[in-house]
């Protein structure tokens, strides 16, 4: 299903020829094809990231490989709520999870900051595991915030020079819920507690959209989706 032929290298030193190709074709794609044609594209070079506040990317996309694999930020400091989400998903799907955790000494929010922690517990650990990857699938979508809103389907993460894929960059709220009654998919129970978006324990409250994470501070990303669209 691959709309070109694709050489594979990991990094990707530039954007790809046929990237813009590839993100006109799949701009309102079903999420179900546009997965399809990441699994056929990049194959084992291909990395699911799930935050653990639901199941609904790791449903869509085990659908496209079984054994995908799927990449869950460990930092330390999850809710309980959050670490059970994965343990269930993991068994229910039999998923090839793979656990990222910071090394030794890492920054700590409550000594360095929220921006050095994320840095350090979030964002570090996810670009050493990237480096081996063509590509990378999140559930980012332009509903969630204005940080968000000119996020793509298929575009270039410059940051890391690889692709970065957002299958259901397009689906709303409603949209979200109706998969999840649809298809008995594995909800983070703090969802039902008011939290609408789910970092750690620590920083995160209720609220609507991610305005509990990092309440108060403005701050509406932790880093790992600020980087640059360009080449």
């Amino acid at each position: 299903m691959s709309a070109v032929p694709v050489e594979l290298s990991a990094p990707i030193a530039r954007p790809p020829l046929w990237l813009p190709a590839a993100a006109a074709k799949f701009a309102d794609a079903p999420a179900a094809d546009i997965l399809a044609w990441a699994v056929d594209t990049f194959g084992s070079d291909l990395s699911v990231a799930c935050s653990m506040q639901d199941g609904v990317l790791v449903d869509l996309a085990v659908q496209a490989d079984p054994g995908v694999e799927v990449v869950f930020l460990d930092t330390g400091f999850h809710f309980g709520e959050t670490l059970t989400t994965a343990r269930r998903l993991k068994a229910r799907y039999d998923l090839n999870l793979v656990t990222l955790r910071p090394g030794a000494g890492a920054d700590s929010y409550d000594v360095d900051g929220t921006d050095a922690c994320c840095a350090a517990r979030k964002v570090a650990p996810l670009e050493r595991h990237l480096a081996g990857r063509a590509a990378w699938v999140t559930g980012l979508r332009r509903a969630e915030s204005p940080t968000r809103a000119a996020a793509g389907t298929v575009e270039w993460d410059a940051s890391r020079r690889m692709v970065k894929i957002n299958p259901i960059v397009g689906w709303s709220d409603d949209d979200v819920a109706r998969y999840i009654a649809d298809h008995d998919i594995i909800v983070n129970p703090l969802r039902d507690k008011g939290y609408d978006s789910i970092g750690c324990a620590p920083c995160t409250g209720p609220g609507s959209g991610r305005d509990g994470r990092w309440a108060g501070s403005g701050r509406l990303e932790c880093g790992l989706h600020l980087v640059s669209r360009g080449g």
